[in-house]
């Protein structure tokens, strides 16, 4: 029998430790160090049962299976998985609890298992037939997808073995343990060791695994942080409570963007494919409220059109509040300073509050002259034209300044039926193509302002 030991390991990043400490020394974190139970030696048995020692071989003749891709049937997952699934690789995906990642990966499975595939769905919280009873509601067939309700790693791997799917989805790995290990389920070195064995089980017998994590309360996939460089491919599917729309984010990639989102809306029969989000989001769109302009944003390779709302107000605060919900706090602030500067706002004694419509975030310095010209219009209480869009950078200096993508922003906007849009100057002068849109080239954000509330 191994002799047993007790360690402390954070929860955020993995760090191990001998004694308990109420700091985590490499991620900084406060209470994160917990006990748990170690084995003196770990071992891979089963891991490596029955899968065959690598060999040394030419890189010439190693083939490309990255070409390989299979697609599951939905747009927007294959979109932001790069393509669709690349052979052998090892995907994360997490989310709050009932966001729809089980709902996501079982329609998914059903795509995986066209042309004769297998797919290994394995349950470490449902039973088979609560599995079957979501599978009969999504309209998922059940050929080729093969159930297993099991949390022995062990077991999992051997059931695997014998099936030789072409995709194994693990729901959930914190319900995963290995009985070379006594912590319980769940606990750092469980996680982190079953993730691991699952991923090295993939990439040797060509399998593509699909992990579910769970979330911690602030939104980060719980376990171990070296659970995120062991995979390939990490996915975030974000929602508001209570709003019927998801997005899919991808926070790592190997084989793809990392800026790619999907769009899905859940129903009684699942989730569907948004093909149009710029009307989503633009679908509950007041074009009377002052302090409110709509954004050409890009995601990756595709345009998104969004809105921006900003509101100022009189502060009674020693210091006045900036807060933004979708947009760099950083980048308001420095807006705001741009405003007062340039243009002679005096924002100094009013609380200014940014969002950005849907969920969506900004990271983009494209944002920056919708985001002014937000903050201004609510600080005159004025409104800006319904059908008025508008990007750019501004400096430091109030200069506008040119970014990428200006005519897929510009050709979103007319279809979305927008008549006139804010642009840089040096963006304007380069477009290739004639537009149907009324184009106001701006080089200084005073120009912005003036043109902004013009009809």
């Amino acid at each position: 029998m191994a002799r047993v030991r007790i360690e402390y390991a954070c929860t955020a990043c993995g760090f191990s430790s001998p004694k308990w400490l109420g700091k985590c020394p490499d991620c900084g974190q406060w209470g994160s160090i917990v006990e748990e139970v170690a084995a003196g030696e770990t071992k891979y048995r089963v891991a490596l049962e029955g899968v065959p020692a690598s060999k040394p071989i030419p890189l010439s003749e190693v083939t490309e299976s990255a070409s390989q891709r299979s697609a599951s049937g939905i747009a927007e997952f294959d979109r932001v998985m790069g393509g669709g699934l690349v052979p052998a690789s090892a995907t994360l995906i997490g989310g709050d609890p009932g966001i729809g990642k089980s709902t996501l990966l079982l329609q998914a499975a059903r795509g995986y298992a066209r042309g004769g595939r297998k797919v290994l769905y394995v349950s470490g919280e449902e039973s088979e037939a609560q599995v079957k009873m979501r599978a009969s509601r999504l309209g998922v067939p059940g050929e080729g997808i093969f159930l297993l309700a099991e949390t022995s790693v062990e077991r999992v791997i051997e059931a695997a073995s014998g099936l030789s799917p072409a995709v194994v989805i693990v729901d959930s790995i914190q319900t995963m343990f290995t009985s070379d290990l006594p912590g319980a389920p769940g606990s750092v070195g469980q996680v982190r060791e079953s993730a691991g064995r699952l991923v090295f089980f993939g990439k040797k017998t060509g399998v593509s695994v699909f992990l579910v994590g769970h979330v911690t309360k602030e939104g980060a996939i719980a376990g171990p942080r070296v659970l995120e460089h062991m995979v390939d491919t990490v996915l975030y599917f974000e929602g508001e409570k209570g709003h019927p729309f998801r997005i899919l984010k991808a926070v790592k990639n190997r084989f793809g963007s990392t800026n790619e989102i999907g769009v899905f809306e859940m129903r009684a029969t699942g989730l569907s494919e948004v093909a149009d989000p710029s009307g989503l989001f633009l679908s509950e769109r007041s074009g009377e409220t002052s302090g409110t302009i709509v954004f050409p944003a890009v995601e990756g390779t595709r345009p998104l059109l969004v809105e921006v709302q900003a509101l100022v107000s009189q502060s009674f605060l020693a210091m006045p509040r900036r807060t933004t919900l979708g947009a760099d706090t950083n980048r308001v602030v420095l807006l705001c300073a741009i405003l007062e500067k340039k243009t002679g706002l005096s924002l100094y004694n009013q609380d200014v509050f940014v969002n950005v419509a849907g969920g969506i975030r900004l990271d983009e310095t494209a944002a920056d002259l919708p985001l002014l010209c937000a903050v201004a219009g609510s600080f005159r209480d004025q409104v800006i034209p319904e059908k008025t869009a508008a990007f750019g950078e501004v400096g430091l200096g109030g200069e506008v300044r040119a970014v990428p993508m200006a005519e897929s922003r510009l050709n979103e906007a007319a279809k979305m039926g927008f008549t006139r849009v804010l642009l840089p100057a040096s963006n304007a002068e380069r477009l290739s193509a004639k537009t149907s849109l009324s184009l106001v080239p701006v080089r200084h954000v005073q120009e912005a302002l003036a043109a902004a509330w013009k009809k």
